[in-house]
C-alpha cells in the first residue's frame, strides 16, 4: 500500500474517535502520519486535517457549545499556546514530553478505575482546586503550542465542568478550531505550507469525511458511562502512543 492510502487508514480511524469525542486525533494519528509522510510535512497534514474536523463539528453543532467554558478554556491556553510555539523552534522537547505522558497515563488510568467502582468523576471544585486546573489548562496551550496536541490537560478539565457529551464535542472542537487557525496561519505566513503538502492533505480529506460520517453514529448511540469510559480510554491510550513514539 502507498504512504498515501497507509495514511488515509490512520487518518480514518483517529478521526473517527475524535468524531466520538471531540479530542484525540492529533497525538494518536501523529506517530504513524510521520513516519509515513515525513516528519515536518506529517505534521502540518495533521494539523489541517484535525481542523477541518473540528470546524465541521463546532458549525454544525453549535447549537450545544457551552460559551462560557469554552472562553475560561481559550483564553487561559493562549495564555501558554506563544510559550508553547517559542520552545517547540528552541528547545528539546523530548523530556517534557515524557513527563507530560507518564502523568496522561496516571491520570486517565485512575479515573477508569474510579469509574469501574462507580465512583462519581464530577465532584464539586473548590477554590483551590479551580486554581490548579486553570494552570493545567495554561500549561495545556503550552503543550498544543509544542506538539499540536494539548488535548490531554484540557479533557481533565472539560470532563469535570462539561458533563454533557454533546457539550462537550462540541465545546472542545470550537477551542481546536481556534486554536489551529492560529497555527495554521504560522505556516501560511511562514511559507511552509507547499503545493505538495497541500496535495497530500486534499488526497485525506475523504478519509475525514468518512471517520466524521462513523464517529457521529458510534456518538448517537452511546450512554453518558459509556462516553466517559470512551474518553479515559482515549486519554490513556493518548499517554502511551506518547511515551512510546
Amino acid at each position: 500500500m502507498s504512504p498515501i492510502l497507509l495514511s488515509g487508514l490512520v487518518v480514518f480511524i483517529t478521526h473517527t474517535l475524535e468524531a466520538v469525542t471531540g479530542f484525540g486525533c492529533a497525538v494518536l494519528a501523529m506517530p504513524f502520519v510521520t513516519f509515513l509522510l515525513g516528519m515536518r510535512e506529517g505534521i502540518m497534514v495533521i494539523t489541517v486535517l484535525a481542523w477541518i474536523l473540528a470546524a465541521y463539528f463546532a458549525i454544525a453543532k453549535r447549537k450545544y457549545i457551552d460559551w462560557k467554558q469554552y472562553l475560561i478554556i481559550t483564553s487561559f491556553m493562549l495564555a501558554g499556546l506563544p510559550v508553547g510555539m517559542y520552545l517547540f523552534r528552541s528547545v528539546d522537547s523530548t523530556s517534557l514530553k515524557f513527563i507530560l505522558a507518564l502523568f496522561i497515563c496516571f491520570v486517565s488510568a485512575s479515573q477508569l478505575f474510579r469509574l469501574s467502582r462507580n465512583i462519581e468523576l464530577q465532584p464539586e471544585m473548590n477554590k483551590k482546586t479551580t486554581v490548579l486546573y486553570y494552570l493545567l489548562l495554561i500549561a495545556g496551550g503550552v503543550i498544543h503550542g509544542i506538539f499540536s496536541s494539548g488535548g490531554p490537560l484540557v479533557v481533565l478539565y472539560a470532563s469535570r465542568k462539561i458533563p454533557d457529551k454533546g457539550a462537550f464535542r462540541a465545546t472542545l472542537c470550537l477551542l481546536w478550531t481556534t486554536l489551529n487557525t492560529i497555527i495554521i496561519a504560522t505556516y501560511l505566513f511562514e511559507g511552509s505550507f507547499s503545493k505538495p503538502i497541500a496535495l497530500t492533505t486534499g488526497y485525506l480529506i475523504p478519509f475525514v469525511i468518512m471517520g466524521i460520517f462513523t464517529g457521529e453514529k458510534i456518538h448517537e448511540k452511546v450512554n453518558a458511562r459509556t462516553f466517559s469510559l470512551i474518553v479515559f480510554s482515549m486519554l490513556l491510550l493518548t499517554g502511551i502512543f506518547m511515551l512510546i513514539f
